[in-house]
């Protein structure tokens, strides 16, 4: 059984996975628009994860006996001045979601709450590598600058991350 503060911090970190759907699928779009599909495609593959997050808080809750709690949607920023800036912004949402992690992680210790502890190690993982992949992508671009070949040629490359959920969806059932 959960707690009620450790059920209120899992369920707001619910909602901020949501959100980091929401915020990817924003990002996309805005690429989209600038005609970089394969960051576009990057991106929604990263909301997808996202939305993966967000199911294995929802499972968890209900695996403990906890009620999930879903909250409003905060509108995503979609403009960015550069694809630089665009990515800076999703490195900064990436720290701060590893410190959300990290409070919910100091909760279960306080709480004393093992097993909630234990299921958190994977998200603690998982955001070393959210991290680290996202200010690789960073560092690529203030390489690369300005300069139309090499954002094509990044494009291309993040372009090879493909969404899954679109291609599951239109299967035809034989």
């Amino acid at each position: 059984m959960l707690s009620e503060r450790m059920l209120k911090a899992l369920n707001e970190q619910l909602n901020k996975e949501l959100f980091s759907a929401y915020f990817y699928f924003g990002i996309a779009a805005y690429f989209k628009d600038m005609g970089f599909d394969g960051f576009a495609r990057w991106m929604e593959a990263q909301a997808e994860e996202e939305l993966g997050h967000a199911l294995r808080i929802y499972d968890y809750i209900f695996d403990r006996g906890g009620k999930v709690e879903l909250d409003k949607i905060e509108k995503p920023k979609q403009t960015f001045e550069s694809p630089l800036k665009a990515f800076e912004a999703v490195y900064l949402h990436e720290v701060g979601v590893t410190q959300s992690i990290f409070k919910l992680v100091e909760l279960a210790q306080e709480e004393k709450d093992h097993a909630t502890y234990q299921f958190l190690q994977w998200f603690v993982e998982e955001q070393v590598e959210e991290e680290a992949s996202t200010k690789a992508i960073v560092d690529k671009l203030k390489i690369i600058g300005d300069h139309p070949q090499g954002l094509f040629m990044l494009d291309r490359e993040l372009g090879a991350r493909a969404p899954k959920l679109r291609a599951l969806l239109t299967q035809k059932s034989e």
